[in-house]
């Protein structure tokens, strides 16, 4: 039941910009890099000789936990004003599916929109590398591939939280107003606690303690969405 949800969903979203929106995200962190490194090519070539690749993907890490919690907001935003603008949760929540099917279904969806746009982070990111003259050969493919697909883990309880609020709210000033904030204060991160959700995003990444972070942010992103799983269950619908 939930994938005959998520294959409406899927038509639902066409032409809504979301997937541009998925791919202007990586791609431009990756442009912005491109730009820092070609203004100071010789002085950052130097100051990482000893290791270019680890070089690049430092100045790209700290700028992932914004682009991500900036896409999580915009993305599950873009997806629930598709259902009210339209006025259409009470035709879609009269047909024959369950309310646990219908947000189920759209977080699966999220998540699978943000793993792409995780992925063109690592693609977009290898290949600025190989532009700037890196040695292919070199390529640290996991860590290419963890930048941005650990910190998505440990950032779960921000899709979870902002789904929720996307999905019940009809004003969605609200949750795009938590998610920017979000997204900014996220880039004095390392200066908070490492129990502080918006922190955990580096932490996945670049410790300590990874793999409990990783964990934490499932585990707390399952309770989150639980709790609006089941607050949309029992909320009346305009």
């Amino acid at each position: 039941m939930m994938f005959r949800a998520l294959s409406a969903d899927w038509l639902k979203i066409r032409g809504k910009g979301i997937w541009f929106l998925a791919a202007l995200g990586p791609i431009g962190l990756a442009a912005m890099q491109g730009l820092n490194f070609g203004l100071r090519y010789d002085y950052l070539m130097k100051s990482y000789a000893a290791d270019p690749w680890g070089g690049l993907l430092e100045n790209v890490l700290f700028f992932v936990p914004i682009a991500l919690f900036l896409g999580i907001t915009l993305v599950c935003s873009l997806m629930a004003n598709v259902e009210h603008q339209l006025s259409s949760w009470k035709q879609l929540l009269a047909l024959p599916i369950s309310r646990t099917a219908v947000f189920s279904a759209k977080f699966l969806q999220a998540f699978l929109i943000l793993c792409v746009s995780c992925l063109l982070l690592s693609i977009s990111t290898a290949v600025l590398g190989i532009i700037l003259g890196m040695d292919a050969d070199q390529m640290p493919y996991l860590d290419l591939l963890r930048i941005g697909f650990v910190q998505l883990f440990a950032a779960l309880p921000m899709l979870a939280f902002q789904l929720w609020m996307s999905l019940t709210l009809k004003n969605q000033g609200i949750a795009v107003g938590i998610g920017i904030t979000a997204s900014v204060v996220s880039m004095f991160a390392m200066q908070f606690p490492d129990w502080m959700p918006l922190k955990w995003p580096l932490l996945a990444y670049m410790g300590p303690g990874e793999a409990k972070v990783i964990g934490a942010g499932l585990l707390l992103g399952a309770v989150i969405t639980c709790a609006g799983l089941i607050h949309f269950n029992r909320k009346d619908v305009d």
